[in-house]
């Protein structure tokens, strides 16, 4: 039952062989697609090339190595150009998409090559644009900046749609170049170097196309293994994703807040610092004249400076009517009013108006009003007698942070995208190989198993010990199990034949030493149950040549007719020996008792029947001793019914009972001649005979003389007779 341990080392050897060669491939293609991208730079080509490798692997070794080779170029990447990281899961997504073009043979014709070149840019041109323009937004440098402007100066093309095309008209020399070398390098292979370096991960004997296409295509009554694998792989780590990540943005998003926070108190601070409260008054009356108003402004403008995610730096005076304008510093979009400007209290700041008022210090404030969505952070200036004279403020756009926080998410979904596509390509290529291949392969040859006949037999267990599974697991256990278990079966079944085989002699004897018992009392008969018994055989294999009745001659009934035929004259063991043996012809009484032979002969049989209810042969016996005698006009006994009414079987017997009275010799009469005898049936057909089965039996004339001849030259028995080609 278990793999022999040569050919398993043979077998280790040459998966050890695969598997350094699928390793070196890898690593040239990590080396290609590394070179090709520091190329580019260095030559500041309008061109990337940093993608011949994995779609060189994908074409050559399969979704696993690919999306590994993937990956591993653009971690490898990131140690010289960090940013890279982020665009991870574009080289897995490409990797997918190359080697199922492959699969379809993109990659063996030029044309379709080239429209290979047009599907991977939506991959690295399209779809990558889409990221960027989520990382960063519009494009303002780098190779598609120039471009995706001019495109949208020229066509008034949405800047999102004019730097997807730009990111994908560029992208496509840079495919077109990848997918030329990589078609170049396939040509040069051998075709067995080809299928060689194909990593399908076969745990078994490998199928081939016909046969793996069947047993992907097998049937589920609900849903397949592979689907609740693949949705096991997805929902699980898509749950700890979306979890993993919604913390992460949310203390991303409370940590920035916080950090801005404190940076914005910080600036406020140094504002406050450097204005001097003895002079506000002085400030609000003559403006920019006043002394000393210009330096302080100059030094505002570099605290404001000092920090790029600073919005807005003012100082204003609170007053129960509103705030007076102190400094206000200008904006590129927003011009500062003018000191001693009166500005209103937005709706927002009306809860932190009492404190403003008496000058005491109050909490950074977010704000979605006039000016924006905000965080404010108010510190108090006082003089030198503690009073508070104004507020030194710094704004924070929330507008910054949010667009930071997207921009994290964005990274934070980019990163976890490349290392979730490889794991489910991982998980999907170690399910297919180890459990559903397997377990489907087995199923398949289970149901494809016949337990008919010995060859079937033999070449269902050669199918099953082909497969060869050797997961190393449960799989394996099972497998093993499985193949044993068949073996067994076999075993069993060809035990059950042969003790079926020998019932079936012991009964077919048992019938003929009945048959004959009967027969001994009737010394008129002679061979009578054996020759119609021959004939039955003959009428049967006629009618389904021609096609007649279809769909009641089956072998199993063709079997039972034949094996009961001897049965049709048991009733007459309960007729007296002096009418069976009468030389003469029979009165009416006389013929009244014999005619009851077939009732006494279903009778019997029903007993029979009582014992054994599911034999299919006494049926047809009861049928054939109680119907035989029946005529298809209705004029028959013991029940005068007719045509279709009459069983099969004993329309079958009526003829070959009928042809083998008149064909033999009586002590009451001399035997009809063959010719005469055929006659008497061609006569009988319609009326007493069913038309269809007298018909097929004139047709088998030569074979019906046969059976005739040589019982009457050589007394043979019944069963070497019919195994004789001729019937």
């Amino acid at each position: 039952m278990f793999q022999d341990g040569k050919n398993g080392m043979e077998n280790g050897r040459r998966g050890y062989k695969r598997i350094l060669a699928l390793l070196m491939l890898c690593v040239i293609g990590m080396i290609l697609n590394l070179t090709g991208g520091y190329i580019a730079t260095k030559m500041n080509l309008s061109l990337f090339l940093d993608t011949i490798g994995t779609v060189l692997v994908a074409s050559s070794c399969g979704y696993l190595p690919a999306a590994l080779v993937g990956l591993a170029s653009n971690l490898i990447k990131c140690i010289f150009d960090p940013p890279s990281i982020y665009y991870g899961f574009l080289n897995v997504i490409m990797a997918v998409v190359a080697t199922y073009l492959a699969h379809k043979g993109w990659m063996e014709k030029w044309y379709k090559a080239i429209g290979s070149a047009f599907v991977l840019s939506l991959v690295g041109g399209a779809f990558g644009s889409v990221f960027t323009w989520f990382l960063y937004g519009f494009a303002t440098e780098g190779i598609s900046a120039t471009f995706a402007e001019r495109i949208h100066e020229v066509t008034k093309m949405p800047r999102f749609w004019a730097q997807m095309s730009a990111d994908y008209l560029i992208d496509l020399p840079d495919k077109l170049i990848t997918v030329a070398v990589v078609f170049v390098i396939r040509l040069c292979m051998p075709e067995k170097t080809k299928q060689w370096l194909v990593y399908d991960g076969w745990q078994q004997t490998p199928l081939n196309k016909e046969e793996e296409k069947k047993i992907r295509d097998l049937e589920n009554r609900v849903m397949s293994l592979r689907t609740k694998i693949l949705l096991l792989l997805i929902v699980a780590p898509l749950c700890v994703a979306i979890m993993s990540t919604a913390i992460s943005y949310i203390l991303y998003r409370q940590s920035t807040v916080e950090e801005h926070k404190i940076m914005a108190q910080g600036v406020a601070n140094l504002a406050a610092g450097v204005i001097d409260a003895d002079r506000v008054q002085d400030y609000l009356k003559y403006g920019e004249e006043a002394e000393g108003y210009q330096e302080t402004k100059e030094l505002l403008y570099s605290i404001r400076e000092s920090s790029p995610d600073i919005e807005y730096v003012y100082v204003y005076k609170i007053v129960k009517d509103g705030c007076y304008v102190v400094f206000d510093l200008d904006t590129e979009e927003l011009q500062g009013e003018k000191p001693g400007t009166l500005v209103s209290f937005d709706e927002s700041f009306q809860q932190y108006l009492p404190s403003l008022l008496m000058g005491q210090p109050i909490d950074p404030v977010i704000t979605d009003d006039t000016y924006g969505w905000l965080l404010t952070v108010y510190v108090p200036v006082y003089d030198d007698n503690g009073i508070c004279q104004c507020y030194a403020a710094a704004d924070v756009s929330m507008e910054r942070l949010r667009a930071s926080s997207y921009t994290f998410f964005a990274k934070l979904t980019s990163l976890f995208l490349g290392f979730f596509i490889v794991i489910m390509v991982v998980g999907m290529w170690m399910a297919e190989y180890n459990v559903v291949l397997p377990v489907n392969s087995m199923a398949y040859a289970a149901s494809a198993f016949a337990y008919n006949t010995e060859e079937a037999r033999e070449e269902g267990v050669k199918r099953i010990r082909g497969l060869d599974i050797h997961t190393g697991d449960e799989i394996e256990n099972l497998y093993n199990a499985f193949s044993e278990t068949t073996q067994e079966c076999v075993h069993f079944v060809e035990d059950i034949e042969h003790q079926t085989e020998t019932i079936a002699k012991m009964q077919n004897g048992l019938i003929m030493v009945l048959a004959d018992m009967v027969e001994s009392r009737d010394k008129n008969t002679g061979d009578h149950v054996r020759k119609t018994a021959a004939y039955t055989k003959i009428i049967m294999d006629a009618l389904k040549k021609k096609g007649y009745y279809e769909e009641q001659l089956t072998d199993e009934f063709i079997y039972d007719v034949y094996h009961s035929a001897p049965l049709h004259d048991v009733g007459k063991i309960k007729v007296r020996d002096a009418i069976l043996n009468k030389p003469g012809k029979l009165d009416d009484e006389e013929f009244a008792e014999m005619k009851n032979h077939a009732m006494a002969g279903s009778e019997i049989i029903s007993q029979a029947i009582e014992i054994v209810p599911e034999s299919g042969y006494l049926n047809e016996a009861k049928n054939l001793a109680e119907y035989h005698h029946e005529k298809w006009n209705g004029k028959g006994y013991p029940h005068g019914i007719a045509g279709g009414e009459i069983p099969l079987s004993a329309r079958i017997m009526a003829v070959a009972d009928v042809f083998d009275a008149v064909v033999s010799k009586r002590s009451y009469k001399k035997p009809f001649t063959f010719e005469q005898s055929m006659d008497i049936i061609r006569e009988g057909a319609g009326v007493h005979f069913d038309p269809l089965i007298a018909e097929v039996f004139l047709e088998s004339a030569e074979e019906v003389r046969k059976v005739a001849e040589e019982f009457e030259k050589n007394n043979k028995d019944i069963l070497s007779v019919l195994d004789k080609p001729v019937l």
